[in-house]
């Protein structure tokens, strides 16, 4: 009977299962697909190309327009120092336009240093430059009246140059000598070069000014100045008393212009030697 009932109950059983299992459970999922568009946006800017207009040429300055500029320029600081140290300002003008190329030289552009004043008791800012001899040291100023300040201190402050106070402000001639003498320059024809620039330009009219005198124009000698002896191929000769400084000025070169021209190493340099150099502009003044 036992036997019976679980037969019974596995075939019952077996066949519940098989029922259950013809049935297959299907199940579907959708599966949804989201597309995302993702716009960027990009600024095209328009790039126009700059059009570059041609510079035009600087206008070529003559000497003469150069010193009446640096007369324009210096002469109320020349007749200010006057009124303070005694010095004529004829003789300051006409030294700052011979040393500083009228305002044009290397030394003055970027030390503004006006009278070539080295660096002998200076503590303040200096530059080097090629003078008399290769990268000498010179002084260098805030303002160009600091330079013409100095001038005045370092003529009125030193021993050798007291017998210049002695003379007269208006006697422009024994001061251009005095200053020679004393040691100023080394340069046999300085006092006739100040005397030139003086004369050309009239200068003496302001000692006339701050010394309350009438001023009356005079006929003046032009005073014999060597002039420079060169090829018609822009040579020079070297003669006695040059220097390469000096004859850089002449033809208003720079003294390193002057010795790239020559393929020169040093600044020495020999009677009769002949040098390259630039051609001067025809309205170029030698003094």
């Amino acid at each position: 009977m036992n036997v019976r009932r679980i037969i019974t109950l596995f075939c019952v059983a077996t066949f519940i299962v098989s029922c259950g299992g013809s049935k297959k459970a299907t199940t579907s999922r959708r599966t949804k697909t989201v597309s995302r568009k993702t716009e960027v946006k990009r600024e095209v800017k328009e790039v126009k190309e700059e059009v570059t207009k041609p510079k035009k040429p600087l206008t070529t300055v003559s000497y003469k327009e150069k010193v009446q500029n640096y007369i324009f320029e210096y002469v109320g600081i020349a007749k200010h120092e006057m009124t303070q140290y005694g010095i004529p300002a004829s003789i300051t003008l006409a030294q700052g336009i011979l040393e500083s190329g009228a305002g044009y030289g290397d030394l003055t552009s970027k030390a503004k240093n006006h009278f070539g004043i080295k660096c002998h008791d200076w503590t303040g800012d200096r530059v080097y430059h090629d003078d008399d001899r290769s990268q000498e040291c010179f002084r260098k100023y805030e303002e160009a009246s600091h330079s013409f300040r100095d001038h005045s201190l370092f003529l009125k402050n030193r021993k050798r140059y007291a017998k210049l106070f002695t003379y007269k402000q208006d006697d422009y001639k024994s001061w251009a000598y005095g200053l020679r003498a004393a040691g100023y320059a080394t340069d046999k024809k300085y006092p006739v070069k100040l005397i030139s620039i003086i004369e050309r330009y009239e200068l003496d009219k302001y000692d006339a000014e701050v010394l309350g005198k009438s001023y009356t124009v005079t006929e003046k000698k032009k005073p014999n100045v060597r002039t420079a002896t060169k090829s018609k191929n822009g040579e020079y000769v070297v003669q006695k008393g040059d220097t390469l400084y000096s004859i850089s000025k002449r033809y208003n070169m720079k003294v390193t212009e002057l010795k790239a021209f020559n393929n020169l190493k040093d600044n020495g340099i020999a009677i009769g030697q002949v040098l390259k150099v630039q051609e001067p502009s025809e309205d170029s003044e030698e003094f």
